[in-house]
């Protein structure tokens, strides 16, 4: 009766992470979307300052995870100290900025889509520098991923969403946002780093050294150069105290979805994770088309299809991979 009463806690704690992640991160998408592409107020200007949103929520997250820290922490050292953290930051700021950049150049589903292809310069980073031999299934899951988001930027994207665009140019928003996925890459591989000399760092010390470099390097980027748009931003916010809202759910979106990763990890581990964020950025795609007013044809629809299947198919290998292991601890 206990182990029963055990599950179902269990059942209820993951479906409260899945509801957690997908709320928060659906509804940061939805105002992302609309404050790259919505004409604000009766002037009807669009915010040109998307870097910006990488500042706001560097700065909020800043706070949140000192905070967490502060009500979580049980005072304990070893930590990595966060200096470590200067250039995985500096990657880190560059990436997001070029993939928010790049909802004034290709769709918010075309993004989505471009940003889940993540696996294959992994794969080519391992096979061409590392010597890592991957699977046929492997290479399967990265052929329909590859082959799904390439089709979808070869078809032609219906006049609506293009009207909705402030400088469409599907080369350079696929261009910015493989640029995103490279520096991505070069960001994870710093943390595991960090982590790797450092084993006690916990969560909440990567996103609070992360975040303060982050804040750092943007607010020298935004205010201290001389192209810098940071007080153009707050200016506009000013004007149109409905973007200012909207920045702050969106940063405040972003926190409290870290909230809810961190917890699910802890408790069912980075498989249960990733597949309930590969899952979240299908059914963002059908928000986007649906609410925001972005149509697929048909064919898109496909292409989606296509990738979510490989990364689905990705997700299963991974399954069984844990699964061999496991049984082999038993034995």
């Amino acid at each position: 009766m206990e182990s029963h009463g055990s599950g179902l806690r269990r059942v209820l704690l993951l479906s409260f992470c899945v509801a957690g992640i997908w709320a928060a991160y659906i509804y940061q998408g939805v105002l992302q979307e609309t404050l790259s592409t919505k004409k604000f107020g009766e002037d009807g200007k669009r915010f040109e300052h998307l870097s910006f949103l990488n500042l706001a929520q560097n700065v909020i997250c800043l706070v949140w995870s000192y905070i967490m820290i502060k009500l979580w922490s049980n005072g304990g050292s070893g930590g990595a100290p966060w200096w470590t953290y200067w250039s995985a930051g500096i990657t880190n700021t560059i990436g997001p900025a070029m993939g928010i950049e790049a909802l004034k150049y290709i769709s918010y589903p075309a993004q989505v889509l471009a940003k889940s292809s993540k696996m294959i310069p992994v794969m080519l980073m391992g096979s061409l520098v590392y010597g890592i031999r991957y699977t046929l299934p492997e290479y399967l899951c990265t052929f329909l991923v590859a082959g799904g988001v390439s089709m979808f930027a070869l078809l032609k994207t219906s006049s609506k969403t293009i009207s909705k665009l402030a400088n469409p140019n599907a080369p350079l928003g696929y261009g910015l946002c493989f640029l995103n996925l490279a520096f991505d890459g070069f960001t994870n591989a710093t943390q595991d780093s960090i982590t790797a000399r450092y084993p006690k760092t916990n969560a909440w010390d990567i996103m609070l050294g992360m975040n303060l470099w982050g804040t750092i390097y943007n607010m020298v980027y935004m205010f201290g150069l001389p192209h810098g748009s940071g007080f153009e931003a707050i200016q506009f916010c000013k004007q149109h105290p409905e973007a200012a809202w909207d920045i702050l759910m969106y940063c405040l979106c972003g926190a409290v979805g870290q909230n809810f990763i961190f917890l699910t990890i802890s408790r069912f581990g980075s498989l249960a994770n990733t597949t309930i964020t590969t899952t979240r950025k299908f059914v963002s795609i059908v928000v986007s088309s649906v609410l925001s007013g972005n149509p697929l044809s048909p064919k898109q629809w496909g292409c989606v299809s296509m990738v979510f299947g490989g990364l689905s198919y990705q997700i299963y290998l991974k399954w069984r991979k844990l699964q061999r292991m496991q049984k082999k601890k038993k034995t």
